[in-house]
């Protein structure tokens, strides 16, 4: 099997003096007017890392617990002066990608992260592109803008089952799926979780050219799991912005996404899916 570290030793996660100030992740997605994902997600989770959080925004949402009611996407354009701004001023040690919105906007935000090289930040895309309650927000040019552009300059990419199937085009199982989409280029994670699951759920980690790996953690069974996915994300991102291995980033990922759905499990929040707890100290 390769080596679990593959695909992150571009990162400068970890470098140069402490005394500068906290590590710094970067993310560039779309806002959650009800607090629960998007760009409030990421950089709560940031924060409880310990991480200076800084963003892009792809997209203004008026969306709550029972789903999105109305999208505002913002201009390339402006996405693309957003990053630029960023990352001419600090020292971004990882990226983390949500909600892009349109393949204009994939094809841009690969091209100012990408290609590979020994100085870029760790590059974790999370591929929104159907929320938890249902609304698509990424369309089949979407879906072949990650294929073709992102996708390949990744350093790891976080798909849910139907994420995974959807950049696939395959109905295969997680483990299928992830091996399938390191021919890609990137480390894959395809997540699992079921909100009435008990007992245990299985990420599959994939590196290319290595056999894909189960990494198992409690399930936790609770309808309180809106954010879900850009809670795992972002404190992957976190991780690795600090310098841990991608395995060990996986596994302290899944520990604390696991440990904010028990927090926010009995919460009565709103009218739906309720959000992932993003208080309860630092992880």
């Amino acid at each position: 099997m390769s080596d679990l570290s593959a695909g992150i030793t571009d990162a400068s996660a970890g470098t140069g003096d402490a005394s500068a100030g906290p590590p710094v992740a970067l993310t560039i997605a779309g806002s959650d007017s009800g607090g629960a994902a998007g760009i409030a997600a990421d950089l709560a989770t940031f924060a409880a890392h310990g991480v200076h959080g800084a963003c892009v925004i792809t997209a203004v949402t008026a969306q709550d617990t029972t789903g999105v009611h109305d999208v505002h996407l913002v201009p390339t354009d402006s996405v693309e002066a957003q990053l630029a701004a960023v990352l001419a001023d600090l020292p971004v040690a990882a990226v983390k990608t949500g909600m892009l919105g349109t393949a204009a906007t994939v094809v841009s935000v690969s091209a100012a992260l990408g290609p590979r090289s020994h100085s870029r930040p760790a590059l974790v895309v999370d591929p929104v592109l159907v929320t938890t309650s249902g609304a698509v927000l990424g369309d089949g040019g979407v879906v072949a803008a990650y294929r073709e552009h992102l996708l390949p300059v990744a350093t790891v990419v976080t798909p849910n089952l139907d994420e995974a199937r959807a950049l696939t085009g395959c109905d295969g199982e997680p483990e299928e799926l992830a091996a399938l989409l390191t021919k890609l280029g990137p480390v894959v994670v395809v997540t699992g979780g079921d909100p009435e699951a008990t007992g245990t759920c299985t990420d599959w980690l994939a590196v290319p050219g290595g056999d894909p790996v189960p990494l198992a953690h409690p399930a936790v069974a609770t309808r309180n799991d809106h954010g879900t996915g850009c809670t795992y994300s972002a404190a992957l991102a976190a991780r690795l912005s600090a310098g841990a291995d991608l395995a060990t980033a996986a596994r302290a990922a899944a520990a604390y996404t696991t440990r904010q759905l028990l927090i926010s499990r009995t919460w009565t929040l709103g009218r739906g899916r309720g959000p992932i707890a993003h208080i309860g100290g630092t992880a």
